[in-house]
């Protein structure tokens, strides 16, 4: 079993079909499965192996699929690193993983420390300028052969390591399998939920670093023989533009687009090849589902899982559709609710939805004892309150509690407050979120400064957006004497929202 076995077989059969357009640019099956092997071969010589971790700290480019298929043939371990990240974060990663390889753009080589102990080889994707210390794709790609023999991995061997930010002020790296990638995106189910078929072009803006655009999206195109519309990024006249011009047939998005997309004026778009739409990462709020469907006719189909689900278990649905709802359990998967000594609950009782099933993480990266308390009595706990109906359809009702959904990105606030606490004159931080309209939420910090600091409100918003990714970065400061505590000192995070909230 390999990853890569999907786009090889198109390769093979149709290897003139375009598998990806991108700023005007078609790449066909062929050309893509040819430059993956190129680039196996060269990996291979610089003595890159199955199971060594090749990182991807890369944007929406097309580089992005050849070096994640280049890893899988050498059944090696792609970690997919959000392109948005900063030198600490990035270190984080790459000195977690192990990774030996980065693949990177040239405009953020220079987050990629130089004393990252297990990088071996250093791969720039578009060199401005010589790099002293970097290879060009290029080159690597002039050097390898166009013919690769992928190498057979085992079901449950690690296909892909994807990080998902932690409560313990970390990212976790979730170890996905053959086995879990497969049974996520496999045909049948693939086509009856989502109905992709040969030739379908389906719209890519979301990244490609998170699951729901690497798996959903990238993996399950090129199972089906899809063409995948690769954006940069969405901004919304480009994409509205393109639906025409590229008869693009799934649109793929997180509510807050849909929201914006509501408010806008689309009738100057050509959107009459579109038959299917999709919203997952956060939940749809039933009102926007409801105006959608109004508008267009059409429903948004829903999604819900998790990095550890890779990605979906839980869709509303190809045959009865419940506004408010995530839908229910597809096929390979099952979901209950849990109250908190890990008891069933009845139908319609509110309590943490646990998930098994095929497509559920071997576990996390190195952390023995989170995994074991994560997958505890072989049911993924996953932190979100909701019920079930009799019928089987999960309503999410509430989030893990600390959690900040910034425009579809999750926010944990001990990892931003991790990197607060290494800023000198910082006492005590608090890290939460409040509500912002269309956006979700944003990030407020409360922060109780050490006796003689000078630091103010606009110093530390300066720092994080140094060194943590923008959506992380707060927007608002407060300096504060003193934090909200309980008798045992346990922080109240909830009287801080209550204040803000006054």
């Amino acid at each position: 079993m390999n990853v890569a076995q999907y786009l090889e077989r198109h390769a093979a059969q149709t290897p003139d079909l375009v598998a990806i357009r991108f700023e005007g640019r078609s790449i066909s099956y062929g050309q893509l499965n040819s430059d993956a092997n190129r680039l196996a071969c060269s990996l291979r010589a610089a003595g890159v192996v199955a199971a060594d971790r090749v990182a991807l700290y890369l944007p929406n480019v097309p580089e992005f699929a050849v070096a994640y298929y280049a890893a899988q043939k050498l059944g090696a371990i792609p970690v997919t690193i959000n392109a948005i990240l900063k030198m600490e974060e990035v270190r984080y990663l790459l000195d977690d993983s192990g990774a030996s390889v980065v693949l990177t753009m040239d405009e953020l080589t220079g987050y990629v420390s130089d004393d990252c102990t297990a990088l071996r080889l250093r791969i720039v994707v578009d060199p401005k300028s010589a790099k002293p210390g970097w290879s060009a794709l290029a080159d690597l790609l002039a050097q390898g052969n166009d013919q690769f023999e992928s190498v057979q991995r085992d079901p449950e061997d690690i296909a892909a390591l994807l990080y998902s930010s932690g409560t313990t002020g970390f990212p976790k790296g979730v170890s996905l399998t053959q086995r879990n990638i497969h049974s996520n995106i496999a045909l049948p189910p693939l086509a009856r939920y989502s109905d992709y078929r040969p030739g379908d072009r389906l719209a890519t803006f979301l990244p490609l670093f998170h699951v729901y655009g690497q798996n959903y999206i990238m993996n399950a195109a090129f199972l089906a023989g899809a063409t995948m519309v690769l954006f940069s990024r969405f901004v919304p006249d480009v994409v509205l533009r393109a639906i025409g011009e590229e008869r693009i047939t799934h649109f793929f998005a997180v509510p807050t687009i849909y929201i914006n997309l509501l408010a806008m004026d689309l009738s100057g778009y050509d959107l009459s090849s579109l038959r299917y739409e999709m919203s997952a990462a956060a939940t749809m709020p039933e009102e926007i589902s409801r105006r959608w469907t109004e508008r267009f006719g059409r429903r948004v189909f829903e999604g819900y899982g998790l990095t550890e689900c890779s990605p979906f278990s839980c869709y509303n649905d190809s045959v009865e559709h419940r506004f408010g709802s995530v839908g229910r359990a597809v096929d390979g998967f099952e979901l209950k609710i849990f109250d908190e000594s890990d008891r069933e609950l009845p139908f319609g009782e509110q309590g943490e939805i646990v998930i098994r099933g095929d497509g559920v993480m071997q576990g996390y990266w190195n952390l023995v004892d989170e995994s074991a308390t994560s997958l505890r009595g072989g049911w993924l706990h996953t932190g979100d309150v909701g019920r079930m109906d009799k019928d089987g359809y999960v309503y999410i009702t509430d989030r893990v509690k600390d959690m900040i959904n910034v425009s579809g990105f999750k926010v944990w606030p001990a990892e931003v407050e991790q990197y607060l606490y290494k800023l000198p004159g910082v006492q005590e931080a608090a890290v939460y979120g409040i509500p912002a309209g269309a956006q979700g939420e944003k990030v407020i910090v409360a922060v109780v400064l050490k006796a003689g600091a000078t630091l103010t409100a606009e110093d530390i918003i300066a720092y994080c957006r140094q060194n943590i990714a923008a959506y992380k970065v707060p927007a608002q400061v407060d300096i504060v004497k003193e934090l909200p505590k309980s008798p045992s000192g346990k922080l109240l995070k909830r009287v801080l929202r209550q204040q803000a909230a006054s």
